[in-house]
């Protein structure tokens, strides 16, 4: 199977301030990945260095091949070969949905006007807001918007969406709408990285769960093994804690 992500040794932080410590991980084509772990144990700042949002201070970063870590590396490019989807939507406000979906395809990706529209159309009814194409943002739900947020992700045919918490700010009932969107995406055989704290989710969409704590994986497998199974009283305590028995 095709190597998607490749993670060797990867530090980081913020300032002086450790985040992540000698992190290593491999992503393979159509593999889901969820990470779990408690707040502050490094999830976020992981997806975002795949992409250097946050810098690395060392160790390597491969996507599909290219060296993300490199100096030389497009960092354009590789950005352009993922679909990252933040916790609180990042939509532009003043702009439709199919406006919102529509801009990376016409400013990133270059394509031709009438392509773009197609593309957008597209993954739009695939994530269920076709019929909300010319609402804005302000007049949808939580829910909706991070599913044409989800969309945006798509339409730059990815090799790899990377989600950080996306379904965190919701409402129990806009958190399932969200969930449900993610496992039909799933179906489709993208890989992808999901932090998450939904146990359910994880168990039905994850190919494996790695959990984080302290700025390292501290266990990876399958999810049923992690979830029930674990011999680690931190990932007890931490499944105790989000009422996991």
């Amino acid at each position: 199977m095709r190597e998607i992500v490749k993670v060797e040794n990867l530090t980081t932080g913020y300032d002086n301030q450790k985040v992540l410590d000698s992190v290593s991980l491999k992503v393979y084509e159509g593999e889901k990945i969820v990470i779990m772990g408690p707040s502050g144990s490094g999830k976020s700042t992981f997806l975002k260095s795949i992409v250097r949002l946050v810098e690395p201070w060392s160790g390597r970063i491969f996507l599909n091949g290219l060296e993300v870590t490199s100096p030389d590396v497009d960092i354009r490019k590789i950005r352009q070969m993922t679909g990252f989807v933040f916790q609180n939507y990042n939509l532009f406000p003043h702009m439709t949905v199919l406006k919102n979906v529509l801009l990376p395809l016409l400013i990133v990706k270059k394509m031709d006007k009438e392509s773009a529209l197609k593309r957008a159309l597209k993954v739009l009814k695939e994530v269920n807001m076709l019929e909300f194409k010319d609402k804005y943002p302000l007049q949808l739900s939580g829910g909706q918007q991070q599913r044409v947020a989800i969309a945006r992700a798509l339409a730059m045919d990815p090799i790899i969406l990377l989600l950080d918490e996306p379904t965190s700010a919701l409402d129990p009932d806009l958190r399932d709408e969200v969930l449900n969107t993610l496992r039909k995406i799933a179906e489709e055989g993208i890989a992808m990285i999901i932090v998450t704290h939904e146990v359910d989710f994880a168990i039905d969409v994850a190919d494996k769960i790695v959990f984080m704590d302290k700025g390292k994986i501290i266990e990876e497998g399958k999810p049923r093994e992690i979830i029930y199974k674990t011999k680690s009283d931190m990932i007890k305590r931490y499944l105790k804690s989000i009422h996991v028995r």
